[in-house]
């Protein structure tokens, strides 16, 4: 059950950002916004963007993924970092959904965890983008500034993942997501963040405010 304290917090964040649920990675479908977010591990989700403009029209359907070649693929898609795995994985992924699922990218976690190059964070973005199901996406903006806020103390992001669903209440958890990346990417940044604009300053409990 949310505190006083977070609550506060959490209404300070409705009003900067408002509470309409954005997603920051381009797409059409479920596997397109599935591929990407395999795309968009160590990478900005604007190279990925970037790289989903034109690669979406060159593989139009799961069909042309799952028959791609490795190595063009791999050339395609280059630029987003890991490209050996991650091309090796959606090719994988993609003949999985095809074989498996009609098609069809599964809204349920241990199903989604099982998709090649898919792990909980890859899952928590599909549940709660495409089906609109509760969940929380632990990335490196995440993890970083819930421990500032004092929200959780670990590192591991499971373990960082339950402790905010513990902590925050279900209608937030999405936009937890949301919320943090943005206020990581204009405030909170990992080196030299603005802590004299920061509107949550208050709550913060990093020893190095300044």
């Amino acid at each position: 059950m949310a505190t006083k304290r977070t609550k506060e917090i959490l209404a300070i964040l409705d009003e900067q950002y408002g509470t309409d649920a954005i997603c920051y990675l381009d797409h059409h479908n479920p596997w397109q916004l599935l591929f990407a977010t395999i795309m968009s591990a160590q990478c900005t989700d604007e190279r990925v963007n970037m790289v989903t403009k034109d690669l979406y029209v060159k593989y139009p359907t799961l069909e042309s993924f799952a028959n791609a070649s490795l190595k063009e693929l791999e050339q395609d898609i280059h630029s987003t970092g890991f490209y050996h795995n991650k091309a090796k994985n959606i090719i994988a992924c993609a003949r999985r959904l095809l074989d498996d699922y009609d098609g069809v990218v599964p809204d349920d976690i241990d199903e989604l965890v099982t998709l090649p190059g898919v792990g909980r964070k890859t899952a928590n973005v599909i549940l709660g983008n495409v089906y609109g199901k509760p969940s929380i996406v632990v990335d490196t903006h995440v993890k970083r500034i819930s421990k500032k806020l004092g929200l959780t103390q670990n590192e591991d992001p499971e373990k960082v993942e339950h402790d905010l669903e513990k902590a925050l209440p279900k209608d937030h958890w999405i936009l937890w997501n949301m919320h943090i990346i943005t206020f990581g990417r204009q405030i909170c940044f990992a080196r030299n963040p603005k802590c004299e604009e920061c509107f949550l300053r208050k709550y913060c409990k990093w020893e190095g405010k300044k």
